[in-house]
């Protein structure tokens, strides 16, 4: 989903075509195809800075959790990060286009802050895609939380603490440096941008991650 797609109302974009099956590549294919700068990635023009240790290559997908093409990729990249190797390190970044994508962008800061992220994560995805339930504002999201069996009291101190909004304040600024124009989108070695948009599709933009990783490796 384009950026630009983003000033639909909620129930617009909730009902809008899903991304195709996305079969999972493997790392000979990705190794085989030539890709392309500046048609199936980008290179950053300044570097963004990333969250893991030395020899570690990290991935970032940002996504929205009422992106239907996020939910739609989600399985995807749970079959693809469970065959990662060792070296790369996957972290998932929720953006936050418009003011009103903040809610659950905090959501997700306070399940992983709370240790629930793994537990709840797709469970929101489907509270909103399958369920059709409204997770747009703080209370939405606190009353959702609340009926998962977590603390009301707590889920809503976390929510408006420093910490989680410290996180969501850099979570936006490495949107912006990445440039991301909508999503699903990845984020490889602080170094490479690709998407469904740029790769033509998200079965693809793995493909070209695989890849990218290796670009990666050999810039260390």
């Amino acid at each position: 989903m384009q950026r630009r797609e983003f000033s639909l109302s909620a129930a617009t974009v909730a009902a809008a075509a899903t991304w195709g099956g996305v079969a999972l590549p493997t790392a000979a294919q990705a190794q085989a195809r030539a890709f392309k700068e500046g048609s199936d990635y980008l290179t950053l023009g300044k570097p963004a800075p990333t969250d893991v240790p030395a020899g570690q290559v990290e991935v970032v997908e940002f996504f929205w959790y009422s992106c239907p093409h996020c939910n739609a990729f989600e399985p995807a990249l749970e079959a693809w990060i469970q065959k990662a190797p060792k070296d790369v390190t996957v972290r998932r970044v929720p953006v936050a286009f418009r003011p009103d994508f903040e809610p659950q962008q905090r959501l997700f800061y306070v399940l992983e802050g709370m240790g629930k992220l793994n537990d709840l994560h797709k469970k929101v995805f489907n509270a909103i895609h399958v369920e059709r339930q409204a997770l747009n504002t703080g209370d939405q999201v606190a009353a959702w939380a609340e009926k998962q069996g977590l603390n009301k009291a707590r889920f809503v101190e976390m929510y408006n603490s420093f910490s989680v909004s410290t996180k969501a304040r850099k979570a936006t600024q490495l949107q912006d440096t990445y440039a991301v124009d909508g999503v699903p989108a990845l984020g490889i070695g602080g170094r490479f941008y690709t998407s469904g948009q740029l790769a033509q599709n998200m079965d693809r933009a793995l493909q070209v991650t695989d890849y990218l990783i290796g670009q990666s490796r050999k810039a260390k």
